[in-house]
């Protein structure tokens, strides 16, 4: 069987999520699959990338002649060129794996659906983007012969939002890479680089984004005492809003005890984590939650958002709140702080539910969603992998 993954949404270093979606998904497949071939669809940017990636080292590609960063192309290349390029290269099912997928081709498709953003948090996208993502997901889920999702909320929004039969959906939780990609910067270091004094870190790894709902997680903080606060720091690509929520720091009287840092690098990012007291993650709406879970595995205490996927993900393993309610996230984050006993079960309880969640069963899971398309289906040979978490 031939398998061609659409990757022409990638652009290395850009595309968040979604690329490490592809980098962690591919190797395991290749690995987990019998009687496979896959071929990978990329675009010029991808391919003129350089860096190790496995859609250049462990599988062929072809290029699909556009350029994703002008999303005028990207459309036109996946609903027009992609089509005839796959079945040129003799694909028997495509798998597109960020959302959207070609609506037609002499193919079986299956796509990833990651979440229904353009829908519940239509601020997670502005503009053409927007537009785009309100006529494309429904599109792919509507023409794909499977669709798969990140977590079981993603496929009951689905059902509700979209009309889509939840018997043509395959539920696939993501899996955990490697936790540590750098040796920690020293705490002492970290704390002097981004002034945090000796106060205790409320960490938030996030992009500053209105459904990220960060501008409640600052209400939160200000709601605690002074002499209890605790410094609220958020690393993430920077974004227009980013100002926005500078304003609402100084508004609410916290200017001081809010970072808001841009890029880090992998160094400053484990050292934050390291000195962590806890990660709050107050989103309105994810499709998954990979953040609460990196926390996890990193044995930092988590504070996150009931909502959706973030509260499948999460488990018991966290303490969870409101994320309307300043004052329901402020108590968690002081449930944490006040107590060691909590703040050690929460270490304990994360690390375990974070070992859970494995590349290796996204790829079964992934596979197992291909056999579910009509016709000839991969077969899957267990291994024996030594799992990290």
């Amino acid at each position: 069987m031939h398998v061609g993954l659409n990757l022409i949404y990638l652009v290395p270093g850009e595309t968040g999520g979604t690329e490490t979606y592809a980098r962690e998904l591919i190797p395991e497949l290749v690995a987990a699959a019998d009687d496979v071939r896959f071929t990978a669809f990329v675009n010029e940017e991808t391919a003129a990338a350089g860096g190790p990636a496995p859609w250049q080292d462990l599988i062929p590609s072809v290029i699909v002649p556009i350029r994703a960063r002008n999303r005028l192309q990207w459309v036109r290349g996946e609903q027009l060129l992609l089509p005839k390029l796959a079945s040129a290269a003799g694909v028997d099912l495509l798998h597109s794996l960020a959302n959207t997928a070609p609506a037609t081709g002499r193919f079986r498709r299956v796509v990833t659906i990651h979440d229904l953003h353009f829908k519940l948090v239509p601020d997670a996208h502005l503009g053409l983007m927007g537009l785009g993502m309100s006529v494309l997901v429904p599109l792919a889920a509507r023409t794909s012969n499977r669709v798969i999702t990140d977590a079981n909320s993603t496929r009951d929004e689905l059902q509700r939002h979209l009309r889509v039969d939840p018997a043509k959906v395959d539920p696939v939780p993501l899996g955990l890479g490697a936790t540590r990609h750098a040796t920690p910067l020293p705490e002492a270091e970290v704390r002097r680089r981004f002034g945090l004094g000796q106060r205790p870190i409320a960490l938030s790894v996030s992009a500053k984004r209105p459904h990220k709902n960060l501008a409640r997680l600052i209400s939160a903080v200000a709601l605690i005492p002074a002499e209890r606060r605790p410094a609220l720091v958020i690393p993430g690509y920077p974004t227009p809003y980013e100002e926005e929520l500078r304003k609402h720091a100084r508004d609410a009287g916290i200017a001081d005890d809010v970072h808001l840092l841009s890029w880090v690098s992998d160094e400053e990012l484990e050292g934050l984590y390291a000195a962590a007291a806890c990660l709050a993650c107050a989103s309105l709406h994810e499709g998954f939650g990979l953040p609460v879970l990196e926390a996890m595995a990193r044995r930092v205490p988590v504070v996150c958002s009931d909502r959706g996927a973030l509260a499948e993900v999460a488990g018991d393993a966290a303490v969870r709140f409101d994320p309307l309610v300043p004052g329901s996230i402020a108590a968690a984050i002081e449930q944490v702080l006040a107590s060691p006993q909590e703040a050690e079960r929460l270490r304990e309880a994360g690390a375990a539910q974070a070992a859970r969640f494995t590349w290796s069963k996204t790829a079964a899971g992934t596979l197992a969603a291909y056999q579910r398309v009509p016709g000839q289906a991969p077969r899957s040979r267990r291994r024996r992998r030594q799992n990290v978490s």
